[in-house]
């Protein structure tokens, strides 16, 4: 077996875990005594935090991506442009005719396919940004497709974007169809729609990011994806990020599916008129007959959209979780009412795939609150406790995961800590990475900003309408985590179950609220349960009043259900 110096790993006769300079990378960086490799010499192991080196004695060496880091893509060969003619008679019969073929770049290409395991003739549609090829789709006659390995993910026809209105479809063919039709500002997305019951697709959008800045400059989005479930998930989808009130969706023609349906079944002429005439996206509070119709019709076959599992079976029977909704959690002090929403933002991320922002300025630094949920996600503690703590890969897992789930908002000047402020940055994030919740806690760091001339009570139903309306507009559940006025202690020296009316500042905490939840615990005795009251409910799809008992974990600040030892992880 090989040993550390065999590597270029100076262990000095250590034994044990300890961080020294890297052999990989340390000599080329600008701090080249930076210890950034762990070395585990009782297990023969190391990982360069810096610049992903890593391996283990008996293994050798391999790469891992630093979480820190910005993914680095392959730049795919270029393409050697080939006549056309092979394919002019399969994309003929599609209705797409060679000048679009050879304006965008397409040409026959014989490639490996991995589901048939060969090679096979192919077609070639290079991704362009501007004169940079940055991926290349190849799609055989049987209809398998693979994409360049290790390339970046963006839009097909970045380079046709314009700022004053720009169409959107499922596929290379339908974007080369909209061509014929007399429309080159249109783009496909790169990997189709989300497949149905898929819950974390958030990978799925990476290109909204990858060009944000052109992608803002859009004042028009028109939706012309496939008419199916998975282009009806996509659709939705791309209007919660891009912004409902930009976007208008296309109907087509009945047996139509996408825009080649619509190109070799009525002609170019037709497919103009579908995009021409593509109808507002219906905003929440705006309602016409079109709109109700088959809504009502499709809420009448399948029910209504299910919430989804806190993944604690007891709280499930009172309190589930949907997109939209606005959840207020209260508490007495040091009840642990923020603990148990950090725990539920890690459920839903790990069961259901959400992304969650958070506004949580009482957990300063931001590292620490990362350190806190990465405890939850790996359920041992971070740093020390009665149980033994995590491993450094744990932990490194960890903080992947926990980086790709949670997202934190927090400016460096107060002043800047205003309502508006707060949801412009939670619109960013619902365009940039999906989120489905947004954390609000506390809600009294909040109430120093409140504008002069107008009453406390004014100013929170006045924020908690926009907040719940910004939850509306963009699918998103929020919580926001509010502190009770100070309660008097009951003859037995407990203090009461706070209400929602207890609230500080209002009675539109209760009013406003979809959800209201209360976290209390008895101070007297820490083995006692931790009980979470559900106390509104406004949907009743969603659950009813009641309580859930949890038993608490100090060392990791996990919660599980009474009954039950352990937690779900």
């Amino acid at each position: 077996m090989k040993s550390f110096a065999d590597f270029g790993i100076e262990t000095g006769g250590r034994s044990g875990e300890f961080d020294t300079t890297c052999p990989q990378c340390s000599p080329t960086r600008k701090k080249k005594t930076a210890r950034c490799l762990s070395v585990n010499v009782d297990k023969g192991t190391w990982k360069c935090h810096h610049c992903g080196w890593s391996g283990g004695l008996g293994d050798g060496e391999r790469r891992y991506e630093a979480p820190w880091r910005k993914p680095q893509y392959r730049k795919p060969e270029p393409l050697q442009q080939r006549p056309v003619d092979p394919v002019l008679d399969w994309f003929a019969n599609r209705g797409i005719p060679r000048s679009v073929i050879e304006r965008n770049h397409v040409t026959p290409v014989t490639v490996y396919m991995p589901q048939v395991e060969d090679h096979v003739g192919a077609v070639a549609f290079p991704y362009y940004r501007g004169d940079e090829l940055v991926n290349v789709k190849y799609r055989d006659r049987e209809k398998n497709f693979r994409m360049e390995t290790g390339a970046e993910r963006v839009l097909y026809g970045l380079n046709d974007v314009l700022p004053e209105r720009c169409v959107i479809v499922e596929g290379e063919i339908d974007k080369l169809s909209v061509e014929v039709a007399g429309i080159e500002s249109c783009v496909s997305v790169p990997d189709g729609a989300p497949s149905p019951g898929t819950k974390d697709y958030a990978s799925k959008f990476t290109f909204l990011e990858a060009d944000e800045k052109l992608i803002e400059t859009v004042k028009e989005w028109i939706l012309a994806v496939d008419a199916d479930e998975p282009g009806q998930r996509l659709c939705d989808e791309l209007a919660r990020r891009l912004g409902r009130e930009k976007c208008r969706r296309v109907k087509w023609p009945q047996d139509c599916k996408d825009a080649n349906d619509v190109l070799v079944s009525f002609g170019a002429d037709v497919l103009r008129e579908c995009i021409d005439n593509a109808e507002p996206y219906p905003i929440d509070g705006v309602f016409t007959y079109k709109d109700l119709s088959p809504r009502i019709d499709l809420l009448f076959e399948r029910g209504w959209d299910k919430p989804v599992s806190t993944g604690w079976d007891d709280l499930d029977r009172f309190y589930r979780v949907r997109p939209g909704e606005l959840t207020i959690v209260t508490g007495i002090p040091s009840s642990g009412k923020s603990n148990w929403v950090d725990a539920l933002a890690i459920n839903l991320a790990s069961l259901h795939g959400w992304r969650i922002g958070m506004f949580s300025p009482e957990n300063q630094p931001v590292e620490d609150h990362v350190a806190r949920m990465i405890e939850k996600r790996a359920n041992a503690p971070f740093y020390e406790g009665p149980t033994e703590r995590m491993t450094r890969e744990e932990m490194q897992a960890g903080m992947t995961w926990v980086m790709d789930h949670v997202y934190w908002y927090l400016p460096p000047h107060e002043e800047h800590w205003t309502v508006a402020n707060l949801l412009e940055a939670a619109r960013l994030l619902v365009r940039q990475k999906g989120i489905q919740g947004f954390v609000i806690d506390p809600w009294n760091e909040l109430e120093c900003l409140k504008p002069s001339g107008m009453t406390e009570t004014d100013y929170i139903g006045d924020s908690l309408r926009r907040i719940r309306q910004f939850a509306r507009q963009n699918a998103v559940h929020v919580w926001i985590v509010a502190h009770p006025m100070k309660l008097e202690r009951q003859k037995n020296g407990d203090y009461p179950v706070p209400t929602m009316y207890d609230i500080a500042g209002s009675a539109h905490w209760r009013n406003k609220a979809d959800n209201g939840i209360c976290v209390w615990r008895d101070f007297k005795n820490d083995a006692a349960a931790i009980s979470v009251y559900v106390q509104k409910v406004r949907f009743r799809q969603n659950g009813k009043t009641g309580e859930a008992k949890f038993r608490y974990k100090p060392a990791t600040a996990t919660y599980s259900e009474f009954g039950v030892v352990g937690s779900m992880f």
